[in-house]
């Protein structure tokens, strides 16, 4: 007799044997107990765990010829219940659906269920992989499936009833069979082991449950390889070479160089990997796993239920888990599960699965927004400026550049204003650095950064001045007084609107009144606040701070306020103004336009809505 795989060898004869589907199992058997049996079931459900066994012991149920009516549970030894387990029925009739999809198939079984069956109490059909059924055929066995004979019983397996059409669902009892629990799996494994006398280590059984996915068919189809391949005794390392997985320890390994930052590490570790025959896609698979188990023993505990996974493997989530917090967690689980994703379908699956360990291990030096925010809350509205720069690259990585490699970089906004007007891009000065920038470690960022209306842009620390002073002016007058130094600015930031097409603008501003009070160039004009808003617009702006920041060397704030208006329209605290005025007065909006030197671009004032 030739060899039967354990799968078949195994497979469960009475509804006491399934596992992990009592909820369908006691439905089945109290309808059987008060004769309230359907025409019609669908089973539905992940392969491997069911769903064509039920229906087969549903059927030897129904007609077990041991009693006069449908028994709970079936004999096992009568011509029925034989011949149903063979498959060799001739009132039991098993159709492959993914074959026999089409119309004229329907029609056939349609006609046939006219006829009683030739022995037993009914005819049953039992349609495997039924959402494989053309829609056509679907609605020719539609009226048979409402109201079919009374000797006649359908049962429709399907891994995708989502795909089965409502009208049909509707028509019958539809049962969703569940994945079985890791732990009825790996009990299934030890009870088999036991039976077929293989001595297997626990630690290689758990595997083969987490191998299974849910699927206890999955389960013994790799048990049967484990056991052809091993040498007396089943080991974990012989499964792991088996199935293809890496080490958990490798794992543990690699979180851990993720949490000291270290690219190096993970590049050697992916490289060991590759080199010994892993397969990246795998191993990405694996690593989704285990960050996901890490992430539940992080918010549930190493102990918690929801870990299926062996004793062992709960230890190392444990330890990983407290290396990170719960938010690190879900964001490498994320970027994990992005680059599995992307491994599907990309050429090189070594170097995106090389990316996505390197996005993990920079992800440690990013600065959660909830700190700024945080720090709005301290601050307040008033309160002095934070000047500390929060540190988010290690100690080990603080390195100064050199001056020359400083004093080669230039202002974007320099250098698109220069690029307009066709003058010479400059190199900026840095004797006031902004404060409170975000990403930069203390002493570790060689460029400041100039903060205005727009994005932050980079200024050395000592260079040359590319633009021009005004005739008669000195560096030591230009340093000296504010009065000589808004003097000195008005020419180039005149020159620059005019050089961009600003020439509105450059009227308007021309006779103001210029004047630097700390680090905000405040110009005075006799337009109305409504004018100034439709005539300074963003880019206008920002060329108006990259050249004035350029001139004077350090970083500059542009303000332009009405000659109608007490200090500025802008700056004056009102409940009653419009929205622009509250959004730029709210402490939040201020703070991080100082830390990322934003501009308010649109305003929505849900105030004048109401």
């Amino acid at each position: 007799m030739s060899y039967q795989v354990l799968a078949r060898k195994y497979r469960p004869q009475k509804f006491s044997e399934v596992i992990g589907q009592e909820h369908v199992t006691r439905t089945l058997k109290n309808a059987i107990e008060q004769g309230r049996t359907a025409h019609g079931y669908i089973f539905s459900g992940h392969r491997g765990i069911g769903k064509t066994t039920v229906a087969r012991i549903l059927a030897m149920a129904l007609n077990c010829r041991s009693s006069d009516k449908p028994v709970l549970e079936p004999c096992g030894i009568c011509e029925s219940c034989t011949e149903i387990r063979a498959g060799n029925s001739v009132d039991v009739i098993e159709i492959d659906a993914a074959t026999n999809r089409g119309i004229d198939e329907i029609r056939e079984l349609r006609e046939a269920a006219r006829y009683r069956p030739a022995r037993d109490r009914f005819k049953i059909y039992i349609l495997d992989e039924a959402h494989q059924i053309t829609d056509a055929a679907f609605n020719a066995l539609l009226k048979t499936l409402e109201e079919p004979p009374s000797h006649v019983v359908f049962m429709l397996a399907t891994t995708q009833p989502e795909d089965i059409p409502q009208t049909i669902r509707s028509r019958c009892q539809h049962f969703s069979f569940r994945a079985v629990r890791f732990e009825e799996i790996l009990a299934q494994l030890k009870d088999l082991a036991g039976r077929e006398n293989i001595e297997a280590d626990e630690d290689a059984l758990a595997l083969l449950a987490e191998a299974g996915d849910g699927s206890i068919r999955d389960a013994l189809s790799i048990l049967d390889q484990a056991i052809a391949s091993c040498d007396g005794r089943l080991t974990a390392e012989a499964v792991r070479q088996l199935a293809g997985t890496a080490p958990s320890a490798v794992l543990e390994d690699v979180m851990q160089a993720v949490a000291r930052s270290s690219s190096e590490e993970v590049l050697r570790l992916v490289d060991r990997l590759i080199c010994e025959g892993h397969s990246p896609t795998h191993f990405a698979r694996q690593m989704v796993r285990f960050l996901r188990n890490t992430v539940v023993a992080k918010i549930a505990g190493g102990e918690s239920s929801l870990l299926q996974v062996s004793g062992d493997e709960r230890l190392r989530v444990a330890r990983v888990a407290e290396l990170f917090s719960e938010e690190d967690l879900a964001r490498h689980l994320q970027i994990m599960l992005r680059t599995h994703g992307e491994l599907g379908y990309r050429q090189e699956q070594r170097f995106h699965l090389e990316l996505g360990l390197l996005k993990m291990a920079h992800a440690q030096r990013l600065l959660p927004i909830e700190e700024l925010l945080s720090a709005v809350g301290v601050a307040g509205v008033g309160a002095p400026r934070m000047t500390g720069r929060p540190t988010v690259v290690p100690e080990a990585r603080k390195t100064e550049l050199p001056a020359t490699a400083r004093a080669s970089q230039v202002s974007p906004f320099a250098a698109d204003s220069a690029r307009k007007s066709g003058s010479k891009p400059q190199l900026l000065a840095d004797d006031d650095p902004a404060p409170g920038m975000p990403g930069f470690a203390s002493g570790t960022s060689t460029a400041s950064v100039i903060m205005g209306a727009a994005a932050p842009a980079a200024v050395v620390e000592a260079a040359p001045r590319a633009f021009a002073r005004p005739e008669g002016v000195t560096e030591k007058q230009l340093a000296r007084t504010d009065d000589l130094q808004h003097d000195a600015l008005r020419e180039p930031v005149l020159n620059a609107l005019a050089a961009g097409g600003h020439q509105m603008l450059v009227s308007m501003l021309a006779g103001g009144e210029w004047r630097v009070e700390g680090n905000e160039l405040v110009i005075k004009v006799a337009s109305s606040a409504t004018v100034i808003d439709m005539t300074l617009g963003a880019e206008a702006r920002r060329l108006v701070i990259a050249t004035a920041s350029g001139v004077a060397g350090r970083a500059l704030k542009l303000k332009v306020i009405s000659g109608d208006m007490a200090p500025s329209a802008t700056s004056r605290p009102s409940s009653n103004g419009g929205g622009r005025s509250r959004a730029e007065q709210d402490p939040i909006v201020r703070r991080m336009k100082e830390k990322f030197g934003a501009e308010i671009r649109t305003i929505i004032d849900y105030k004048e809505r109401r």
